[in-house]
């Protein structure tokens, strides 16, 4: 049974930081693509960051580039989102998608609320 568990979400300032962490069982984690997702209220979800099965290459939004991070520690089946200087318009709901085996998991997301 493949589970995808994010957390770290929360309240955070403007200018603040937080880190996702994704959980991952029932699948080769290794093997796999990961990415994080967001989807503000009222839109449509959008792409955060991507990175490939090894780590090494990494991909991410224009919105988000330089200010988030992603990582990945195949040890631990763990995808990580540090994600720093957070502005209001970073508000959404975040979620962890894992790509195997031309099959896409998602978890069923963590909310990040940025806010004075």
């Amino acid at each position: 049974q493949v589970q995808l568990v994010e957390s770290g979400g929360g309240l955070v300032q403007p200018g603040g930081s937080l880190r996702l962490s994704c959980a991952a069982s029932g699948f080769t984690f290794s093997s796999a693509s990961m990415s994080w997702h967001r989807q503000a209220p009222g839109k449509e979800r959008e792409f955060v960051a991507s990175i490939s099965s090894t780590g090494r290459s990494t991909s991410y939004a224009s919105s988000v580039k330089g200010r988030f991070t992603i990582s990945r520690d195949n040890a631990k089946n763990t995808v990580y989102l540090q994600m720093n200087s957070l502005k209001p318009e970073d508000t959404a709901v975040y979620y962890c998608k894992g790509s195997y085996s031309s099959t896409n998991y998602w978890g069923q997301g963590t909310q990040v609320t940025v806010s004075s």
